[in-house]
């Protein structure tokens, strides 16, 4: 049998479409298998994709330039858009109370990354091209959009390659140093990993942020025949009157009309910093079993929005207690529960826990949705829309001959719409699943691509002394910023380590070294710290590294 047709197809050197969709295909299944093998617990994830692209294009295996730069640029967008879409709802209060703190220690390190990245190049007068040294850089940090911003805004086949090896040669050892950073750290200030859990623990049961249920008996008589509105104006927080015990033992669900006399117990959904004041002014905490002396009809249920009619609108103005005689104690959302205040904007996906009559949470479940099908069903026209302003706004000049390109224009809208989607009826909600399909296969497109573009002169540029010298640099990018961080922020600001490890791997976008830090300590804190610094990390980072390569050309 003639299997030349085989060979055609799967050899090196065939631009032909099939030949095409099979090398991305390999590379891409390769990649990915290759990502979840572990040395020593740490893996290289999903950039393995990159080495297996540049292992084929070593062999010969190429790609049509066009379509090779389609499917990169694409992959890309759908990457990024997918991490702003992310991002962008704790972006905004990712600044608020200890994540200032957390951040300004980020931003830190970015810029020591940056002052390193120049020191060598003025050092060596040049010689090392800046957009080698911001390849290095990215590789360094972990941060691929970084690298893809910059390859973007350099534009040229040359610079992009070059970048790509500086990226890989650095990225294996990037991870190594975040790792050993934390190991460093750990030693010099003598930290004991088990006491900073039990710390971390310790401070999770005090917690003052969430909701907080408590039973209250009113013994004020200043308070006695005064409406639950008129106390909402004297304490002047937020609380939630969830059920109301009269003396005679009746249990109702109060309104903001309801009269409170001395005596009446009530059973109260409070921020926890505002509990003691309320029980000086009200009266002391009382023992209650509210579910055992609740009338059967009256129950507690969770109702989810999925109509987009209600992305956006107030809770105050589903009227809750008027139209339905039900009272809303907390809402649910991305698995952070937050007091049902009235201002409180809801959002697609949402989660309102109700307490009333059965049948009134049935019609109110009916009017919101409360259907995880729909819920389910992906919001194409706000993606697409998004990426369409994103590209527009990508291509405006800010000033300099500056852009913010295909990375950074869809990253800046992702983030806006994410955010404040709600306000031009766009329902920006997407399910975690359609949410990392989207962004995985943005990212093994835009790797693969990078990879079979740039493995033809790898072999010859990296493993020589000017690779070597790219391994040091790297390292030196990677782990000086670090431990000048760490040291500020145990030293000075006496942070617990645990956090501190999540600082260095959201502060380099680094999920393997998070995944170490998480499965070193059997603890979610340092998942807390890399989402409290990984939004505003994740933009610097492509805004520095595209800034680099926009100053220098």
């Amino acid at each position: 049998m003639d299997f030349s047709w085989l060979t055609n197809l799967l050899g090196p050197g065939n631009e032909s479409l099939a030949s095409t969709l099979v090398l991305y295909s390999f590379v891409i299944a390769a990649g990915v298998f290759l990502g979840k093998l572990k040395i020593g617990g740490v893996s290289l994830g999903v950039t393995f994709v990159l080495f297996v692209g540049i292992l084929m294009g070593h062999f010969g295996y190429i790609v049509n330039p066009e379509v090779l730069k389609f499917v990169r640029e694409f992959g890309l967008i759908l990457f990024i858009f997918s991490i702003g879409i992310q991002v962008g709802p704790g972006f905004f209060s990712s600044f608020k109370e200890g994540g200032i703190r957390l951040n300004m220690l980020a931003v830190l390190g970015i810029l020591l990354n940056v002052a390193i990245v120049l020191i060598i190049y003025y050092v060596q007068g040049g010689s090392t091209s800046i957009e080698a040294l911001v390849g290095v850089m990215s590789g360094a940090v972990t941060n691929t959009p970084g690298l893809a911003a910059a390859q973007q805004a350099a534009g040229t086949t040359e610079a992009i390659n070059t970048m790509a090896m500086g990226y890989a040669a650095a990225y294996p050892l990037g991870v190594c140093g975040i790792i050993g950073a934390m190991f460093l750290i750990k030693a010099l200030f003598r930290i004991n990993t088990a006491d900073e859990v039990k710390a971390i623990e310790t401070d999770a049961e005090n917690s003052m942020k969430k909701p907080y249920m408590v039973s209250i008996e009113v013994t004020n008589p200043l308070l006695d025949g005064k409406t639950l509105r008129q106390i909402l104006d004297i304490v002047q927080f937020d609380f939630v009157i969830s059920r109301l015990m009269d003396k005679d033992g009746k249990i109702v669900i109060p309104v903001s009309k309801t009269v409170v006399h001395t005596g009446d117990k009530l059973y109260v959904v409070i921020s926890a910093k505002d509990t003691e004041r309320f029980e000086m002014l009200i009266g002391p905490e009382c023992e209650v079993d509210w579910d055992e002396c609740t009338p059967s009809q009256v129950v507690s249920r969770r109702i989810v929005i999925t109509k987009s009619e209600y992305n956006g609108v107030a809770l105050g103005s589903l009227r809750l207690h008027a139209g339905y005689q039900l009272n809303a104690t907390r809402v649910n959302r991305a698995g952070v529960d937050l007091l049902a205040s009235p201002n409180l904007r809801l959002q697609m996906g949402d989660r309102i826990t109700v307490v009333g009559d059965i049948n009134d949470i049935d019609r109110l479940a009916n009017k919101l949705g409360n259907s995880m099908r729909r819920l389910n069903e992906p919001n194409l026209i706000t993606i697409f829309i998004g990426i369409m302003f994103g590209i527009i706004v990508g291509s405006i000049n800010v000033g300099f001959g500056m852009k913010l390109g295909l990375a950074g224009g869809p990253l800046v809208v992702a983030i806006l719409l994410s955010r404040f989607g709600y306000k031009f009826k766009l329902v920006t909600y997407t399910s975690s699943s359609a949410s990392l399909l989207m962004r995985e296969l943005g990212i093994t497109l835009f790797l693969a691509s990078v990879g079979i573009s740039s493995g033809a002169g790898f072999a010859e540029t990296v493993f020589n002394y000017t690779g070597m010298w790219w391994v040091i640099w790297g390292f030196i990018i990677t782990f000086v910023p670090l431990i000048i961080v760490g040291c500020i922020a145990r030293g000075v600001y006496h942070i617990n380590f645990l956090t501190i490890m999540g600082l260095f791997s959201g502060g380099y976008t680094d999920p393997p070294a998070l995944a170490y830090a998480n499965g070193s300590t059997g603890s979610d804190a340092p998942a807390v710290a890399y989402s409290t610094v990984y939004p505003l990390t994740m933009f610097m980072r492509v805004v520095a590294a595209q800034g680099l390569i926009l100053c220098f050309l």
